[in-house]
């Protein structure tokens, strides 16, 4: 099985470092999220084991690890019958099918009617619940490979605090100053930070960049005002900026949806890079993210998981992904991934084309 990469002169590491610096490199860096169903169907088409993870990332030539302190606290929520509850937080899902498989979807809520006293009281980790010592194992394993702390969930505010409270209540909560619902917002994020911090102390100086994550826009516009963004979301997000930038760690922000109009906001706070980019919604194409923010912020994404990729054929893929090269890659900048987890509905041929493109045109 022989990896899909063509004539490479930089390790990983060096490839992401010199396009976060917005230099031309051998090729784009690219990058692979997915959902269990396609991630299953591409090791079985290239008889990889099940759990040979690393197997996949190396065929597909991806340059990117991720590196997260695990839980290893005690269960501090009790299982419920036909639910899913998290051990460390107590989220609540349950799974839905669907046509290509199923997933655990947030419901019940168990805090959207708290008061200040529940949510204060809510069983929620502690910093010392976790293994710092790990990630310094997985640092030495992948050498060489760009590293980063984190993933879209760190510091996001609005996503997580709807799986405790549901997003209605959420947007109320920001709007109305409610109490209880910015109380839980400082508790867990209290506790992303410490993790944070410890983490760092240990890789800081051995890892590439942070990955933090925020839900910001529908397809259409902004989740919430600028004014609400400004005075609960962008100070709350700005220590954890500052804390990356300590370590001179740039730092790339998860952003879902129409979020463009956050972005002047978070350069002037010190982001560097942006995640996602669903190219459909309103002022997220390539052309209008290169043209308002090309050579201020690295972009990572644009190869929309509910486009041609799903509903397309092979050349279809092909030729989305070509175009959006020819649009992200002059000046540097731009590292190709999929704009969400890849979907179970996405044809396996699709994903092996999306990549294949990618090393074969991505190149400078």
């Amino acid at each position: 099985m022989e990896a899909i990469r063509f004539n490479e002169k930089l390790t990983s590491k060096e490839r992401v470092l010199a396009t976060f610096a917005h230099c031309n490199t051998d090729r784009v860096p690219v990058n692979y999220s997915f959902n269990p169903g396609v991630d299953d169907r591409l090791k079985k088409a290239l008889g990889l084991k099940h759990n040979d993870n690393e197997g996949l990332m190396e065929y597909l030539g991806v340059d990117f690890r991720g590196i997260w302190v695990p839980y290893t606290g005690p269960r501090l929520h009790k299982e419920i019958l036909s639910r899913g509850v998290d051990p460390e937080w107590g989220f609540h899902t349950r799974w839905v099918e669907h046509d290509t498989g199923g997933y655990w979807d947030y419901c019940d809520y168990p805090l959207m009617f708290a008061e200040e006293d529940e949510v204060a009281s809510w069983p929620m980790p502690s910093p010392d619940d976790y293994d710092y010592n790990v990630i310094t194992e997985t640092v030495q394993k992948h050498e060489g490979k760009a590293l980063y702390f984190g993933d879209a969930g760190l510091g996001c505010i609005i996503n997580t605090a709807g799986f405790f409270r549901g997003m209605e209540q959420v947007f109320i909560d920001l709007a109305t100053d409610e109490p209880a619902g910015l109380l839980l917002i400082d508790r867990f994020l209290d506790l992303h930070f410490e993790r944070m911090v410890r983490a760092l102390d240990k890789i800081g100086k051995k890892i590439d960049f942070v990955w933090m994550g925020e839900d910001l826009g529908t397809q259409i516009g902004p989740m919430i005002s600028k004014e609400l963004f400004r005075k609960h979301i962008l100070p709350r997000h700005k220590r954890f900026l500052d804390l990356a930038t300590s370590y001179n760690l740039p730092v790339m922000l998860h952003t879902c949806g129409s979020s463009s109009w956050s972005y002047e906001d978070y350069i002037s706070i010190g982001l560097k890079a942006v995640d996602t980019l669903q190219p459909e919604a309103a002022n997220m194409s390539p052309t209008y993210l290169k043209q308002q923010f090309g050579g201020q912020l690295v972009f990572h994404g644009c190869i929309s998981t509910t486009g041609v990729l799903s509903f397309g054929s092979k050349e279809d893929t092909i030729n989305d992904v070509k175009n959006t090269l020819d649009i992200m890659m002059p000046g540097g900048g731009y590292c190709l991934a999929p704009t969400h987890c890849l979907q179970d509905n996405t044809p396996t041929e699709n994903v092996f084309a999306m990549y294949e493109t990618a090393h074969r045109f991505g190149r400078y």
